[in-house]
């Protein structure tokens, strides 16, 4: 029987922020740009009261909560902070899975910390990640990777919530589907209309069923759901794509003002690739573009080194698709191929 752990700092940046600038500590605050348009990374829980969220634009999350206090991001300090957690993770376990700088998976099955207690384990690292940095954390335990994911949203912040072996039945019964990593909007909004709102639901239908009318991943989801997909942690991360984007402060109007902007996204992507030494594994040039009504599109094409032309090419096709619409956000990327020299076509958008 496998025992993961995952572990989710709280509001991270923002609890960094407020554990150094104590003037911070009771007020609603967020992270981000100081442009109007600048887009929020995360916010702490007396703004998420508010309905503050990340990915919320300024501009809206001042509508939100009008004393809202944003503040830049430092992130050399959370990767600085975020290497401190990772060593606590190291004294219990060699299974560790990084998914941010503030959240991680880890396999304890055969660890003998706390005579083997994941219970135990969680406890002592949320302690430890305390006093080391004097942030909290909170953590899911459970038999099954993605359980513990969703277990350790239960009691937050600053909480945990187990899931032991005779319990997981039960909890994926009654589990909503939006809950389960890989499930979002637009696909519980599919499944919904195909009256499928629990893991119950999707286990009466059985996997014939599911294969029929969802496809593969109806096959996926009603393993997870019939508790059949434990999950492995992944000690190795492949890097998939990089991409830059920029929300403007004010909209680009037409088609000649956001290809304006190629030659500044091209330096900053530039830059990224020569950062992460990956400019000899680019195997497609991919564009976003977010019309001012909030609707995205992306275009893509292999293609394996930077090329304006191309680049300027995409952009044309991506922005026809607006009709007319203007522009408040533009993104460029590159998909990257493994080292083994396998393929991934991945959309911006992913």
């Amino acid at each position: 029987m496998k025992k993961f752990i995952h572990i989710d700092m709280d509001c991270f940046y923002a609890a960094v922020e407020m554990r150094d600038n104590p003037a911070l500590a009771n007020v609603p605050l967020a992270i981000g740009g100081n442009s109007r348009r600048g887009v929020l990374s995360t916010a702490n829980y007396i703004a998420r009261k508010y309905g503050v969220r990340s990915a919320m634009s300024n501009y809206h999350a001042k509508q939100l909560c009008p004393d809202l206090v944003i503040v830049p991001g430092r992130m050399q300090v959370y990767k600085e902070i975020s290497t401190q957690i990772r060593a606590i993770f190291a004294k219990y376990t060699d299974l560790i899975e990084p998914l941010s700088l503030d959240e991680a998976y880890l396999d304890v099955t055969d660890s003998t910390a706390c005579k083997g207690s994941a219970t135990l384990m969680a406890e002592q690292i949320r302690q430890e990640i305390y006093d080391t940095t004097g942030l909290t954390a909170s953590a899911g335990v459970a038999p099954i990777k993605f359980i513990a994911k969703i277990a350790s949203d239960e009691n937050k912040p600053n909480g945990q919530f187990v899931v032991l072996p005779d319990q997981v039945d039960d909890f994926l019964a009654s589990l909503p589907l939006g809950k389960i990593p890989g499930v979002g909007k637009v696909t519980l909004e599919k499944l919904q209309l195909k009256g499928l709102y629990t893991g119950a639901d999707v286990r009466a239908k059985g996997v014939n069923w599911m294969q029929q009318h969802i496809g593969n991943f109806g096959v996926s989801l009603y393993q997870k759901c019939a508790g059949e997909y434990v999950g492995k942690v992944s000690t190795e991360r492949v890097r998939k794509s990089l991409s830059v984007e920029h929300t403007y402060e004010y909209n680009k109007n037409n088609l000649d003002e956001c290809l304006s902007q190629l030659p500044r996204l091209m330096d900053e992507l530039t830059r990224r690739l020569d950062k992460q030494q990956l400019n000899n594994r680019i195997n497609k040039l991919s564009v976003k573009v977010k019309f001012a009504n909030f609707v995205v599109t992306s275009a893509d094409q292999s293609h394996h080194q930077l090329d304006e032309r191309i680049f300027t090419e995409l952009m044309s096709k991506a922005y026809e698709r607006g009709n007319d619409q203007p522009v408040r956000l533009l993104g460029i990327g590159v998909g990257i191929k493994s080292q083994a020299h396998e393929h991934f076509q991945l959309s911006i958008l992913d």
